[in-house]
């Protein structure tokens, strides 16, 4: 095979797991590094050539995937983010702030997403976006609203949260994150909303340094993040001065270009003339900003490709539930219309695909019973469960049945003790119940169990400590166990709700 030549190879499962028998050298990542959503990303290096190979892994289940061992595969969040921004037409991006409204913006049919440190700032700390958000809790948001959806997201990395080494980390943190693009801005710090009061932004220089070391991280990290360069000097400084920096941020590699805060149509069609043959984003700040509020068709005809809406889910969210609260302060509940009902709720939290998964790994119910032991010694043997066949639900709760301890008969001088026979006898009744928790778990002398006809109705009318005389001579024997059985069904029947008199016979030794 010519080694210049693209390759692009389909590995069997096999021979997938293969790949990872082989040590790789220290200087190499490990083949989980790059991982996400259960891709393997495998640095395997072409010693030919300087481009690394194409290799095909799978990634779930059901399916393989081709994914670049070192830059990703067509369908990793920052390919789909480029294929997005190679089709025609402009590309509305709804911003969301948590799992919940990323998963909401999917359902709805867009094809990718921004976060809003706007948005995470209110929704997370209940605090304006002045700069009290900050890196670790931006990547930490970042990562559940990925991990929520399978739509590219493109997140807001405000300022880089400091120079522009502070700035490398960033976005390397975000690539870990599973962003397939990352907003950065040239505000000084603490920044502030782009559209409000008192804004500053750094010089020239370190404005442009910030962009190249945002280029510099994502070749150092293998990544094809998408680099969206925003200016606020518009409004700090004046419309030139923001427009000469969005053509250095193109200069210096970002892939898509954005000044906040335009106050016009005419400015914005300025805009898009610069470095035409790069992709420009605008911000649709809904209800009242410094942009003017256009059409998706106006913003495709002035040359936009991508639009972003920071404010409409966590506007309408605060609405919601001021009337919400209102509501139920007077007493009422949120009339039907303004939710929807409890199953649509379910549903669209995953409940029902939960639930169809579950299923598939529903394990057999099994029930628990005592063996023969010494003295001083537990012994717990499994059996599968025969509830089916007997017409008792699997949702019982399992009852571990344990061979009692026998403690000594005889006395320090070596005279039988009287009441030996009743007390040498410790039983343990654990139970748990149908939800998984342990209900009981106790170690009783038999000596108390006589007490027990008095208040468990199962064993009204028996005789224990007659019963227990005869069975002291047979440990594990069946009057014993019989008797057991009456107390565990009595107890299981307590705890969980099962009929004591239709608990199932444990198998005697």
């Amino acid at each position: 095979m010519n080694p210049s030549s693209s390759l692009s190879s389909v590995i069997t499962r096999d021979q997938t797991l293969s790949l990872f028998s082989h040590p790789f050298p220290q200087s190499q990542s490990s083949p989980l590094s790059n991982s996400r959503n259960g891709s393997f990303v495998c640095p395997i290096i072409n010693t030919h050539r300087r481009k690394p190979k194409t290799h095909t892994l799978f990634t779930s289940p059901k399916r393989f995937r081709a994914i670049s061992c070192c830059l990703g595969d067509s369908r990793s969040p920052a390919k789909s983010l480029r294929q997005i921004l190679e089709s025609p037409g402009v590309h509305q991006g709804p911003a969301c702030f948590d799992g919940l409204s990323a998963k909401l913006v999917e359902r709805a049919g867009f094809r990718y997403c921004f976060t809003s440190g706007f948005s995470i700032s209110a929704a997370r700390l209940g605090l304006p976006d002045t700069g009290f958000i900050s890196y670790g809790e931006m990547v930490d948001q970042g990562q559940q609203i990925t991990q929520a959806v399978s739509i590219p997201v493109i997140g807001d990395g405000d300022n880089g949260y400091g120079n522009a080494m502070n700035v490398k980390r960033t976005v390397k943190g975000y690539i870990r994150a599973g962003f397939a693009g990352i907003i950065l801005e040239d505000q000084v710090s603490p920044k502030a909303c782009g559209h409000t009061q008192g804004r500053k932004v750094v010089s020239r220089e370190e404005a442009i340094m910030r962009i190249k070391a945002a280029v510099d991280a994502r070749k150092e990290s293998g990544s094809d993040i998408v680099i969206v360069a925003r200016t606020d000097s518009r409004q700090a400084l004046s419309l030139e001065e923001s427009l000469w920096r969005s053509r250095a941020f193109s200069d210096a590699g970002a892939d898509v270009l954005f000044i906040d805060a335009l106050a016009s149509k005419e400015e914005m069609k300025t805009f898009c003339e610069v470095s035409p043959l790069v992709p420009k984003m605008g911000n649709m700040l809904e209800g009242g900003g410094k942009t003017p509020i256009l059409t998706p068709l106006e913003l495709e005809e002035i040359g936009y490709k991508l639009v972003a809406y920071p404010l409409s889910l966590i506007g309408v969210s605060i609405q919601a539930m001021q009337d919400s609260l209102n509501a139920l302060k007077g007493g009422r509940i949120p009339p039907p219309g303004s939710m929807p009902s409890f199953e649509e709720i379910k549903e669209i939290l995953g409940f029902n695909k939960y639930y169809e998964e579950e299923k598939i790994y529903a394990a057999s119910n099994y029930r628990l019973y005592g063996d023969r032991v010494s003295s001083n010694a537990y012994s717990i043997e499994r059996v599968r469960d025969e509830s089916e066949q007997r017409g008792q639900s699997p949702q019982d709760p399992v009852v571990e049945v344990i061979t009692p301890d026998v403690y000594s008969n005889y006395r320090a001088d070596g005279s039988r003790d009287p009441f030996a026979r009743i007390w040498s006898r410790s039983l343990r009744i654990k139970i748990t119940g149908r939800d998984g928790i342990e209900r009981l778990d106790v170690r009783v002398p038999a000596g108390f169990l006589e007490g027990i006809t008095n208040i468990v109705p199962a064993l009204g009318g028996i005789n224990i400590k007659e019963l227990l005389d005869d069975a002291a001579e047979e440990v594990g024997g069946k009057l014993f166990f019989w008797l057991y059985r009456k107390i565990v069904g009595a107890i299981a029947h307590v705890a969980g709700g099962t009929p004591a008199d239709s608990y199932p016979d444990f198998k005697l030794p």
